[in-house]
């Protein structure tokens, strides 16, 4: 029988697949993961000291290990998630966005970049449209598997011109101010995508219209829905969950 998610699904990581033994990896994880059981507990505050000391090794050990050239993909037997696929947001009610109180919604992209860009849902539509089958890695152990249409981020960078001091990428939302900051490699990943469109049709306010982050690359609540501004720094400056005790970095 194929699989659609499960919560004990089996989270295959990036040192798996070069050869790292995986427990070994998460020995430190393994740590901060029971202080941050679930996708909105905080760890106890005695636990902190621990927490950060496991949070910048696994960054050290996970950028040492990532690579543009691993690519994810979708195991042939998994059914897509569909309307099963969770929805979620933090907001008291669910992000619509209200042009006739906001105006037209644009993706602001700027920071440092030579040339600043804004573009409607149509004119991110006319760019370059990638299409991918992807897997979707929760923090809690859930995977989901979904066709993500959109726009590459190293396409967006690219035609906004980035500039050598840019190390990070901090991506905002509607979503009561919601935004997660990420590395640039990360972010110019080929898989890392602008989404407009989820299982051949649009993106629905449920799964973050107009147009949402999204990359296998990184664990869920790192892929800011929502979107509404990509600013290059020179500098991390934190996002809604990391600033709550959750890993920054948070790779696959």
């Amino acid at each position: 029988m194929s699989k659609l998610w499960l919560p004990q699904a089996r989270l295959r990581h990036p040192a798996e697949r070069l050869g790292v033994d995986r427990r070994a990896f998460l020995a430190a994880g393994g740590v901060a993961a029971l202080a941050l059981a679930g996708c909105n507990a905080e760890g106890p505050k005695a636990a902190q000291p621990i927490l950060d000391v496991a949070a910048r090794w696994n960054e050290k050990v996970e950028r040492a290990l990532f690579r543009h050239t691993a690519m994810n993909s979708a195991p042939a037997g998994a059914t897509l998630a569909g309307a099963k696929f969770p929805s979620y947001f933090v907001s008291d009610e669910l992000p619509v966005w209200d042009a006739s109180a906001r105006g037209v919604w644009r993706l602001e992209i700027g920071g440092l970049v030579k040339n600043p860009v804004r573009l409607t849902l149509d004119e991110l539509k006319q760019l370059p449209r990638t299409e991918l089958r992807l897997e979707h890695f929760c923090v809690e152990g859930w995977s989901a598997v979904a066709v993500r249409t959109g726009v590459r981020l190293n396409e967006l960078a690219r035609r906004a011109g980035l500039l050598p001091d840019a190390r990070y990428v901090d991506f905002q939302s509607f979503d009561d101010d919601y935004h997660e900051s990420w590395d640039l490699d990360s972010a110019l990943h080929p898989q890392s995508l602008v989404v407009y469109g989820q299982d051949g049709a649009m993106l629905t306010p449920a799964y973050g219209a107009p147009a949402r982050l999204y990359a296998p690359v990184k664990l869920g609540y790192k892929n800011t829905k929502y979107l509404t501004r990509i600013v290059f720094l020179p500098e991390r400056n934190g996002g809604y969950w990391s600033d709550q005790g959750y890993e920054w970095y948070a790779g696959v």
